[in-house]
């Protein structure tokens, strides 16, 4: 299983919230450079790069955080928030993404992503697919949709998708553990790579993850608050 740190950013910083609602947005570190280097210094080889300006502006605002990444680190990094048109994708992988995650574009304009799967390729994009209550939101988790995830999910893989990144919004930044059950009941129902993100907050939460099928966890907020160190995640990769 992939072990995959976060680094969330607003205004060029390294930040975190709490179930997505940004009035709880703490800066954890200004220079997400040197956040990437201790990451990969400590054995860490896969990052999570969310535009949350992006996200909520619905544009493009921090690739120049991701340019810098890259350049500076070999992590593999997945990068989302703010990609609205083809234009953005190719800014995105020319900044150095190996992968992109679009979630609002699936679920708001599914022929769009799609068009991005057959160009790119199932091993590029992956989908978004984060919710509460069972239901899939959007737009930095302001809107609620009526599309239940475990559907969605099904479906998109059944239209060639591979990769899933799917949160549980009410376990993000919780520290109280993922959303165990949905994994489940995704993985009892499809074979995508899923990937978990929200919640996690000790090494039993990554083997039952692990126990459970998922391709990658996703972890956050307990690296940033000193849960879990780079080094503990390091030795997992």
């Amino acid at each position: 299983m992939r072990i995959i740190v976060a680094m969330d950013i607003i205004g060029g910083k390294c930040v975190r919230l709490t179930r997505g609602d940004f009035g709880t947005k703490k800066v954890y570190n200004d220079d997400p450079v040197r956040v990437a280097q201790e990451m990969q210094d400590n054995g860490v080889k896969y990052i999570h790069i969310v535009d949350l300006d992006g996200a909520r502006s619905r544009k493009l605002v921090n690739l120049d955080v991701l340019e810098s990444v890259a350049k500076s680190t070999s992590l593999k990094i997945d990068f989302g928030g703010g990609i609205r048109s083809s234009k953005d994708i190719r800014s995105v992988f020319s900044a150095g993404a190996q992968q992109v995650t679009a979630g609002s574009i699936a679920a708001n304009n599914p022929k769009l992503f799609l068009t991005w799967l057959k160009e790119f390729g199932p091993e590029k994009i992956i989908l978004g697919a984060d919710g509460s209550g069972g239901k899939i939101s959007t737009c930095a988790w302001t809107e609620v949709s009526d599309n239940d995830i475990v559907t969605f999910v099904t479906k998109f893989r059944e239209l060639g998708v591979k990769y899933c990144i799917c949160t549980d919004i009410d376990k993000d930044g919780m520290l109280e553990g993922p959303s165990l059950d949905l994994y489940r009941d995704i993985l009892r129902k499809t074979d995508i790579c899923l990937i978990a993100s929200g919640g996690i907050t000790t090494m039993h939460d990554i083997e039952e993850l692990r126990s459970s099928g998922c391709e990658g966890a996703i972890i956050g907020k307990a690296v940033y608050e000193g849960r879990l160190s780079l080094k503990q995640l390091g030795e997992q990769c």
